[in-house]
């Protein structure tokens, strides 16, 4: 393998077997995360083809308000029934060994002692308790919101192919996202419901039990609290994109847990991706953020020979900010949607009067600390929208 370290994988699902799983999430990679496949040479679906271009923003205010922002490169959306799978071979044909199979918690400390360091990136079960939790970055005791997501069909692409971002003050979010999926283009939609509120009827109507009238209800809901989506829907077309497997449903508690833990045998194992950090999906931020700290691990590995709490602190720094920042952010804007702040309202009207700040707070979905460095005072709110006025007013 390369730098001359072999990686053992261990993992429950074969390559094989991702075609038939009911949809597992529906991440976007952000255009820092695939100029990273492309650095590391898997990046099968280049953005130029398969990636869009911007962000739409609806907010639902008596007197809407929209807006668009440009990306300064594409992202790109692939289902990770196809994209997965695909990685897994990569790794295979690079020389990466994989084993097949449950692993369990009880099995940890055996594959510990068969490795220098054990890497967990599952965040469900007894797995992923293993790691304390960080009361410091996780403030909620539950979710935020009531999920629905799913892949659907029926939905005519807006005159530039890009995310759209719907708020319904009271209601929830809606995430628009273009996908890549097994029949070809797509639309991911991320249902945000506000508990108690009117949406969260979706996350408990369930698809399988009467398609037509999950459809129907989901298409009333559509209409009332997302007009300009609904009126890009055909009636006849819209329907989940692929099969029944296409929806999720449920809801996600906010968590960053410790780093590491010290196994019985003294060894460490190292938290990544959800394990450490799960955050909403409103603001797409978890992949990307599992992705770069995965790089930035692989780099801390190959420049240590020894794997003690040195190299956890090593590591812990260096994807700190990025990883807190990004959980910090999602966590602001689903306290501060949920209750129409006044500073974030602010902010989202110094929006429509700016493109400059449109465009700067689009491109930044791709650097959450730079969003941080903003919503993390109202003083630097109102300095950022003050400053990004000034273009405007000089014209």
């Amino acid at each position: 393998m390369q730098n001359g370290i072999k990686p053992t994988l261990y993992t429950d699902r074969t390559p094989e077997e991702y075609a038939d799983a009911r949809l597992m999430n529906t991440v976007a990679h952000h255009h820092v995360t695939t100029e990273r496949e492309d650095a590391l040479g898997c990046n099968h679906w280049p953005s130029d083809e398969f990636g869009y271009f911007g962000h739409y923003y609806y907010i639902g205010t008596p007197e809407p308000i929209e807006m668009f922002g440009d990306l300064a490169r594409p992202s790109r959306a692939v289902d990770y029934r196809i994209y997965q799978p695909k990685l897994l071979k990569d790794f295979i044909e690079r020389g990466g060994e994989v084993v097949y199979g449950p692993v369990e918690r009880e099995m940890i400390e055996g594959i510990s002692d068969a490795h220098d360091l054990t890497v967990v990136c599952t965040g469900k079960g007894p797995i992923g308790q293993m790691f304390g939790r960080d009361d410091r970055f996780s403030p909620f005791e539950r979710p935020q919101r009531m999920l629905c997501v799913g892949l659907v069909k029926g939905i005519t692409e807006p005159e530039t192919r890009a995310v759209t971002m719907y708020f319904s003050p009271g209601a929830g979010e809606l995430i628009e996202i273009p996908s890549w999926s097994f029949n070809g283009w797509c639309n991911a939609l991320v249902l945000e419901k506000q508990i108690g509120g009117d949406l969260e009827i979706l996350a408990k109507t369930k698809y399988q039990d009467d398609p037509r009238a999950f459809l129907d209800l989901l298409l009333e809901k559509l209409e009332k609290h997302y007009p300009t989506l609904y009126a890009r829907i055909d009636r006849e077309e819209f329907d989940l994109a692929n099969s029944p497997l296409d929806i999720l449903q449920g809801g996600v508690t906010p968590t960053v847990r410790q780093t590491c833990t010290t196994l019985d045998n003294g060894k460490m194992a190292v938290a990544l991706g959800d394990v450490h950090a799960v955050v909403d999906p409103v603001l797409g931020q978890g992949a990307n953020m599992a992705s770069y700290a995965a790089v930035i691990l692989g780099e801390e590995i190959v420049a240590n020979d020894v794997f003690d709490q040195r190299f956890v602190e090593k590591f812990d720094t260096r994807r700190h900010d990025r990883v807190m920042s990004g959980t910090r952010w999602t966590n602001y804007m689903l306290e501060n949607l949920a209750k129409l702040d006044p500073t974030l309202l602010e902010f989202i009207g110094g929006m429509a009067q700016s493109r400059a700040l449109t465009d700067q707070f689009t491109e930044d979905f791709n650097h959450p600390e730079a969003q941080w460095d903003i919503f993390s005072s109202p003083e630097r709110v109102r300095a950022t929208v003050a400053r990004m006025a000034l273009p405007m007013a000089a014209e």
